[in-house]
């Protein structure tokens, strides 16, 4: 049952509530390569331009990030990415093009 325990925690998905939580997940590798810088640089842009009432640009960013980091963790992403190429790279042939 051990094997099994290992298994089922490598899939869960990451506590993703808060901005500490998502920086944590950056800081551990999760995510697209730039992401851990962006997300800084995004956030603070989107706290910059945001009013005391209005924190619409801050919540933006903070759900983009976490979908990202949802979408990297999904094991069916890179089939699906591979999916995409090997049918563009049909497509381009049946084209013409090499």
């Amino acid at each position: 049952m051990g094997a099994q325990q290992v298994q089922a925690d490598v899939h869960a998905p990451l506590p993703l509530r808060t901005i500490g939580d998502i920086r944590a997940a950056l800081r551990s590798g999760h995510g697209f390569p730039g992401d851990r810088e962006t997300f800084e640089e995004d956030l603070q842009r989107a706290l910059e331009s945001s009013s005391e009432t209005d924190l619409k640009a801050v919540a933006t960013v903070i759900v983009d990030y976490r979908g990202r980091i949802r979408l990297y963790q999904d094991p069916d992403f890179d089939i699906a990415v591979q999916e995409g190429i090997d049918l563009a790279t049909r497509l381009k042939r049946e084209d013409g093009n090499p």
